[in-house]
């Protein structure tokens, strides 16, 4: 009797455990959907913005300067109508994506949680997270009491030995383990890892060259490599590249596509009116699990894709940043190879060689390049630019290279 009544006993409490899971998942549900709707929300107050500020130009007066200046305002509220619909369609995408954590099997869960237990770690919650295609990454919550902490990356290492899987700490997770529990993500390692170098000179009688350049790692495997040349050279012309590599980061960063990006950095420096501040900007974004890379460029010199002995030219012909209302940037689209290099140039690097078929001669010193190390190479083509040009240098210039190669999981 007593059996009977236990195994009741075990049998209501297991169904109350179960519904209590339920409640507890179906109030995550409701949060993640209550935050989904007022995103939404948001999303269609600033499309209803931006439809606000549509409609033709109009000219009320026939005064030149009224005309001038209500056609100023009009193109201005035009700026405001775009950066509005790229903000609502931000917020629409937000709201869209589903963050799904699938449980992991609980032998494996033991597994990581006992074995990372012997090296002082406390896990919690491990499981997946599922990403495009057939990629899986595992989050975790960690923290130690060790006061020195632990390398994130250390941790990334011990699972991919446990599940013999190639992981590696996602760029948005923090670098170590500590007292406090945070949340880590371990991604799929990507298909190809690049490495970049860059060499600079700066203008005779100069002593902050107006080149700038940046390198963005971005989680789901992206690399995104910017070189901007200000206009001129000295400090502002520094000033300016920087500031429009500093706005293109925040821009990305908070989830605006390259391309938006661009456009918004375009009208910033438009709308000032500034005719001395139309800073060149060279873009290539690469995608480290395709092995592919976009190129942009407002303005930005040729880029070389040196395979082998084989280089090829890519160049678009478009203005730089600030000149026009509208940007209209065609990407130039490339597939990757096992080391491929990109090599990026400013202004500067081309105009030392003009009178000498530049580009075409730049093109064959690339080709017989021998080195394999970016900042070597790097190093190599400015020497040479800097003697074919008498050992002058009239503008500020820079070389980057991005080298590309298949992770064979050896590093």
């Amino acid at each position: 009797m007593m059996a009977g009544q236990e195994l009741i006993g075990h049998y209501r409490g297991k169904k109350a455990a179960d519904r209590r899971l339920r409640e507890e998942e179906l109030r995550t549900v409701q949060v993640s959907d209550l935050c989904r709707r007022r995103l939404l929300n948001y999303a269609d107050t600033f499309n209803e913005l931006s439809k606000s500020y549509d409609g033709e130009f109009q000219p009320l007066w026939n005064d030149r300067q009224r005309l001038l200046s209500e056609k100023r305002l009009w193109e201005n509220r035009q700026i405001i109508r775009e950066h509005l619909a790229e903000m609502a369609k931000i917020m629409t995408e937000v709201a869209s994506e589903v963050v799904c954590f699938c449980p992991m099997e609980e032998r494996k869960k033991r597994m990581i949680t006992a074995a990372l237990k012997e090296e002082g770690i406390r896990v919690e919650n491990p499981s997946y997270l599922p990403r495009t295609g057939e990629k899986q990454a595992i989050a975790l919550t960690l923290s130690t009491d060790r006061k020195e902490g632990i390398s994130g990356e250390e941790v990334a290492d011990m699972v991919s030995v446990l599940l013999d899987r190639r992981l590696q700490l996602s760029v948005t997770s923090p670098c170590r383990v500590e007292r406090e529990a945070r949340s880590f993500i371990l991604e799929e390692e990507a298909g190809f890892l690049v490495l970049t170098g860059f060499s600079r000179a700066t203008k005779e009688n100069e002593t902050v060259s107006g080149d700038n350049f940046a390198v963005m790692e971005a989680e789901k495997g992206r690399v995104t490599v910017m070189l901007s040349d200000g206009t001129g050279s000295g400090e502002k012309a520094g000033k300016d590249s920087e500031r429009v590599l500093d706005l293109m980061e925040k821009l990305i960063e908070a989830g605006y596509s390259i391309d938006g990006a661009v456009n918004l950095v375009n009208t910033a420096l438009f709308i000032t009116g500034e005719d001395r501040n139309h800073p060149t900007l060279d873009i290539c974004d690469i995608d480290l699990y395709e092995g592919s890379c976009q190129l942009r460029k407002a303005g930005g010199a040729v880029t070389f894709l040196k395979r082998d002995e084989e280089v090829e030219q890519l160049k678009a012909g478009t203005l730089p940043l600030g000149i026009f209302q509208q940007v209209d940037i065609p990407s130039i689209e490339r597939q990757l190879q096992d080391g491929d290099y990109l090599i990026m140039v400013s202004d500067g690097v081309i105009d030392a060689l003009k009178g000498q078929d530049y580009e075409n001669t730049l093109e064959e010193a690339i080709s017989g390049i021998r080195e394999q190390n970016p900042g070597e190479i790097a190093e190599k083509i400015l020497r040479m630019v800097i003697c074919a040009g008498g050992g002058h240098i009239l503008d500020d210039m820079t070389v980057g290279v991005i080298g590309i190669w298949e992770n064979s999981g050896g590093c």
